[in-house]
C-alpha cells in the first residue's frame, strides 16, 4: 500500500473538494471593485495585527509599573521596535475604517436582506469586538492620555440601567482603572477578544458561503474563479497595505507621551477618534438618558433587517427609508466626530 492510499485511509479527506472549496469558488464579477470586497480588507489586517502583537507581547510587561517604561523600550531602544509598533497601531486605524466602509456598503446595497439578515448581526458583532479590543489595546500603553481615556471610558458603564455599577467594578476590578485593569484589559486584547474574533469570522465566513455572496442590482450575473484572479488581487492587496502601514510607521510612529499620573487629571481628555460622536453625545446629554438613547440606536441598527420590512412592503419604499436612515447615521457620524476633533 502506498503511503499516500494509507493516509487517505485514516485521513479520508476529499482533497478535490477542498481544492474546489478554496480555489474554484465562483466569484461574483462586482467583486472585481474594490469597494465591493471591502471586507476583505480587515479580513488581511487581523492575522498581521495577530502577528505583531504576539511581537509585541514578547517584550510588553502587563504591570502599572513597568507597562510604560516596556512600551518606551520596544519603541526606542528594541530593534525595529518603533516599526512593529508603528504597524500594529495603524492597521488597528484602519482595520476599524475598512470595517466601518463593509458595513457601510453592505447597508446601502441592502445585503443584508433575506435570507442574509443573521450575517448583518454578526458582522455587527465583529464590529463591537473591534472596538473593543482597540480600547483595550490603547489603553496598556498607560501613559497619561490612555490612562485618563480608559478612566473616562469606564466611567460611562455607570450609565448603564440596574447593573451600571457592577459592570463598572467587574471591568476595572476595583474602584479605580489600577493594576487589576491592565491586567484585565491584557487578557482581554491579548486573548480572549481575538478568539471570538477568529470564532466569528469563520462563522461569518461559513454563512457568506452558504447564501453566497450577494449581487447589488444593476451588476450582471457573472462570475469568475477565486484563482487566480481574485487571489492575486488579495495578494496586491495585501502587499499594499503593507506598504501603507510601514510609510505611516516611519512618518507617523506612535508617540510615549507621558507616564500615566493618577494624581494629575489633563485639562483635556478625548478618547480615539472612533468614539468620537458617542463621546460628545454623552457630554451633551445626561449620563443615563445618552447610554439609553445610544443602545436603543445601537439594537435598531444591529436588528434592522428585521426592523426596515415594518415600515412597508413596497421594495422601492423600504429602499428609499434606508437610503435616508443610513445617509442621516453616516452624516450624524461625521459631524460629530469633526466636533469633537476641533473642540479643544
Amino acid at each position: 500500500m502506498s503511503k499516500g492510499n494509507w493516509l487517505k485511509e485514516r485521513i479520508p479527506l476529499n482533497i478535490e473538494g477542498i481544492s474546489a472549496l478554496l480555489f474554484k469558488e465562483e466569484i461574483p464579477v462586482h467583486m472585481k471593485k474594490w469597494l465591493f470586497a471591502m471586507g476583505t480588507t480587515p479580513f488581511i489586517l487581523f492575522p498581521l495585527q495577530i502577528l505583531t502583537g504576539a511581537l509585541l507581547a514578547v517584550y510588553y510587561i502587563p504591570s502599572t509599573e513597568m507597562a510604560y517604561e516596556s512600551v518606551r523600550y520596544i519603541t526606542e531602544d528594541l530593534q525595529m521596535g518603533f516599526w512593529v509598533r508603528g504597524i500594529h497601531h495603524w492597521g488597528a486605524h484602519l482595520m476599524i475604517i475598512s470595517l466601518f466602509l463593509h458595513m457601510m456598503r453592505v447597508f446601502f446595497t441592502h445585503s443584508y436582506r433575506k435570507p442574509r439578515e443573521i450575517n448583518w448581526i454578526f458582522g455587527f458583532i465583529l464590529l463591537f469586538l473591534t472596538l473593543a479590543i482597540s480600547f483595550t489595546g490603547y489603553s496598556l500603553t498607560y501613559n497619561q492620555l490612555s490612562f485618563w481615556a480608559a478612566t473616562v471610558g469606564t466611567n460611562l458603564i455607570q450609565g448603564v440601567p440596574v447593573i451600571g455599577e457592577f459592570l463598572l467594578r467587574m471591568i476595572r476590578g476595583g474602584e479605580d482603572v489600577g493594576i487589576n485593569t491592565l491586567t484585565r484589559f491584557y487578557s482581554l486584547h491579548v486573548w480572549l477578544l481575538p478568539i471570538f474574533i477568529t470564532i466569528l469570522i469563520g462563522v461569518h465566513i461559513v454563512l457568506i458561503r452558504m447564501h453566497g455572496i450577494s449581487i447589488p442590482k444593476g451588476f450582471k450575473k457573472e462570475s469568475y474563479d477565486f484563482y487566480p484572479v481574485h487571489m492575486y488581487k488579495i495578494i496586491i492587496v495585501t502587499l499594499f497595505l503593507l506598504s501603507v502601514l510601514s510609510l505611516l510607521a516611519v512618518i507617523l510612529p506612535p508617540g510615549l507621551g507621558d507616564k500615566a499620573d493618577p494624581l494629575n487629571t489633563p485639562l483635556h481628555i478625548k478618547p480615539e477618534w472612533y468614539f468620537f460622536p458617542v463621546f460628545l453625545f454623552l457630554k451633551w446629554v445626561p449620563l443615563s438618558f445618552g447610554m439609553l438613547i445610544t443602545g436603543l440606536a445601537i439594537i435598531g441598527m444591529v436588528f434592522w433587517p428585521f426592523i426596515e420590512p415594518l415600515f412597508s412592503k413596497n421594495e422601492k419604499t423600504r429602499n428609499i427609508i434606508s437610503y435616508i436612515t443610513g445617509s442621516l447615521v453616516i452624516l450624524i457620524l461625521i459631524i460629530f466626530t469633526l466636533i469633537q476633533t476641533f473642540t479643544v
